[in-house]
């Protein structure tokens, strides 16, 4: 019988049949600072076109109060608290413009819980509640947050403090 030695993962000895990351350590480029970090478009899987891409929200502890909202027109979301449970807001698909503030609900989400969101519900960062920071991996198609994501600042009248 033949044997294999087993080899340590690493970038160049794996490249040959695809890629990985350490999603609790990223090392791609990100954008945002403590509280809230996104490291964007970590991995690709090519599941057709566009690809799916695997990013990272590592979110600290951090008022709990919803001050910004977003959705998506073309595809939903799928996230993914690794280490930690997570709060997240969500509001119902409207048109272009309109933003049901009123209509806002928040869910608790147990670590290892997937929750994939419907396209155009409001959402946005989620809250970290048992881990601090949280990573989260987030599951959308590559370059979403440049391409079909809208952003806004909640005015302060409407923004909305979370119980627990």
């Amino acid at each position: 019988m033949r044997q294999i030695k087993a080899k340590e993962l690493s970038l160049e000895g794996f490249r040959n049949y695809g890629s990985f990351a350490n999603l609790l350590k990223p090392e791609s480029y990100g954008f945002g600072e403590p509280p809230i970090q996104f490291f964007r478009d970590i991995l690709q899987l090519n599941l057709g076109n566009p690809a799916v891409s695997f990013s990272v929200n590592r979110i600290g502890k951090r008022p709990l109060i919803i001050t910004k909202t977003e959705f998506h027109s073309f595809c939903g979301e799928g996230i993914l608290p690794l280490d930690g449970d997570i709060l997240i807001h969500c509001g119902p698909a409207t048109r272009k413009g309109a933003t049901p503030f009123d209509q806002f609900e928040v869910f608790r989400v147990p670590k290892s819980t997937l929750v994939c969101l419907k396209p155009g519900v409001w959402h946005h960062a989620p809250f970290a509640i048992t881990a601090d920071p949280t990573q989260i991996l987030i599951v959308l198609p590559e370059r979403t947050y440049a391409n079909d994501c809208t952003v806004i600042e909640i005015p302060e009248d409407q923004k909305i403090e979370i119980e627990t």
